[in-house]
C-alpha cells in the first residue's frame, strides 16, 4: 500500500493520484479504543491505483490511542467538540488544527478524500449532535476537520467510506476522482486553448451523462474561451466540470448517452448489429443488465470500425476496469 508522508515533496509524479484518507480506514490503530476500521476495498483494491495521504485529527492534536471518546454537543446554541466523560472542550484545539492541516494538504495536490463516517472530526454528514441529558441525539452534524476540508475545497471529490457501499455513489465518487486528476493534469501545465478543446472533447459524453444542462454550458464556455482571460476560463471550467460530475449519472441519462452513440455508428454497422445494441441499451435502462454489458459490445464496434471520436471518450472507461465498478450499476 502506498502512503505519502508529510515530508514528501508536494508535487506528485505526472500519473500519481494522491487521495487523503482517514487513517483508521487503512488499518492504522488510531481509534479511541485502540482499534481501526480497515476497509478492504480501500486497502486491497483502490491502493493499487492511488497514493494515500493518511490523516487522523485526534492523533495529530496529541490525544493518543486509546483515549477518551468524544462527540459533538450543542452548548449554548453552538456545536462543540467535547469528551464524553470529563466534558473537556476540544473545539478550539481541533478547529485550529483543521485550518492548519487543510492548508498543508492543499500543497500536496490531492485528487480526492475519503472520510470516516460518523466521526466527530471526520464525519461528512449526519454526525450525531448531543443535546441535554435524556434527549436523543440529532443526526445533523459534520465533523470539525471535515467541515474545514469541505469549506476550503468545494470542488475536491470528498466522500465517506460508508456511502461508498452504495454502488452508484461509489461509481460516482471514482468517476469524479479520476476526472479530477485529468483536470488537474491539464491545468497544472502551460495549457493552450487547443489543450482545453481536446480535453473537453474527450469528456463530453461523461459530462452529458451526469448533467446535460452543464454539458451545454461548458460547451458555450469552450466556444468563447479564446476571448476570455485564461484565469477566468480555468476557474469557470474547473467549477462547472466538478459541479456536473457531482450529480449522479442516472440510468435515464446514461441510456440517452448510449443511444446518442448510435448516430456515429449508423454508417458502419448493419441493422442487426444496431438492433442488438439498442436492445442492450434498453435492457440496461430496465435494470436487466449492468452498464458493463452494453459498454462491452459498444467498445467492440468502436474498435472494429475505428470510430476515433467515440474511442477517445472517457465515458467508456472513466476509471480502471479492475475496480469493476460498472459491473454493479
Amino acid at each position: 500500500m502506498k502512503n505519502a508522508s508529510d515530508g514528501q515533496p508536494p508535487i506528485e509524479p505526472a500519473k500519481e493520484i494522491r487521495v487523503g484518507i482517514s487513517s483508521c480506514l487503512l488499518g492504522d490503530e488510531v481509534r479511541f479504543d485502540g482499534g481501526h476500521k480497515r476497509d478492504r476495498f480501500i486497502t486491497d483494491t483502490l491502493s493499487q491505483f492511488v497514493t494515500f495521504v493518511p490523516v487522523c485529527p485526534e492523533m495529530e492534536i496529541g490525544l493518543g490511542s486509546p483515549r477518551e471518546s468524544m462527540h459533538l454537543a450543542k452548548v449554548d446554541g453552538e456545536i462543540r467538540l467535547v469528551t464524553t466523560k470529563t466534558h473537556e472542550d476540544l473545539t478550539d484545539r481541533m478547529a485550529g488544527y483543521a485550518r492548519t492541516r487543510v492548508a498543508q494538504i492543499e500543497q500536496m495536490k490531492l485528487c480526492g478524500f475519503i472520510l470516516k463516517k460518523d466521526s466527530p472530526s471526520c464525519g461528512m454528514e449526519r454526525v450525531k449532535v448531543y443535546g441535554p441529558l435524556r434527549t436523543a441525539p440529532a443526526k445533523t452534524g459534520r465533523g470539525l476537520f471535515a467541515a474545514e476540508l469541505i469549506a476550503r475545497h468545494s470542488d475536491l471529490p470528498i466522500e465517506e467510506e460508508g456511502r461508498l457501499c452504495d454502488p452508484r455513489l461509489r461509481d460516482n465518487f471514482f468517476v469524479r476522482l479520476f476526472a479530477y486528476r485529468r483536470l488537474r493534469f491539464l491545468f497544472d501545465t502551460e495549457w493552450k486553448l487547443g489543450d482545453l478543446v481536446a480535453f473537453h472533447t474527450a469528456e463530453k459524453l461523461l459530462i452529458r451523462a451526469h448533467d446535460p444542462v452543464v454539458y451545454r454550458k461548458l460547451g458555450r464556455l469552450v466556444a468563447v474561451a479564446g476571448q476570455m482571460p485564461r484565469e477566468e476560463v480555468e476557474k469557470a471550467y474547473r467549477h462547472d466540470f466538478s459541479s456536473a460530475l457531482r450529480k449522479l449519472a442516472t440510468t435515464r441519462k446514461v441510456t440517452d448517452v448510449l443511444q446518442h452513440t448510435i448516430g456515429h455508428l449508423r454508417k458502419h454497422i448493419d441493422d442487426a448489429s444496431r438492433h442488438e445494441l439498442l436492445g442492450l441499451f434498453e435492457d440496461f435502462r430496465g435494470g436487466l443488465v449492468p452498464l458493463v454489458v452494453p459498454l462491452t459490445l459498444l467498445r467492440h464496434h468502436l474498435r472494429h470500425h475505428q470510430i476515433s471520436y467515440l474511442q477517445g471518450q472517457t465515458f467508456l472507461e472513466p476509471h480502471p476496469k479492475e475496480l469493476m465498478l460498472r459491473n454493479h450499476v
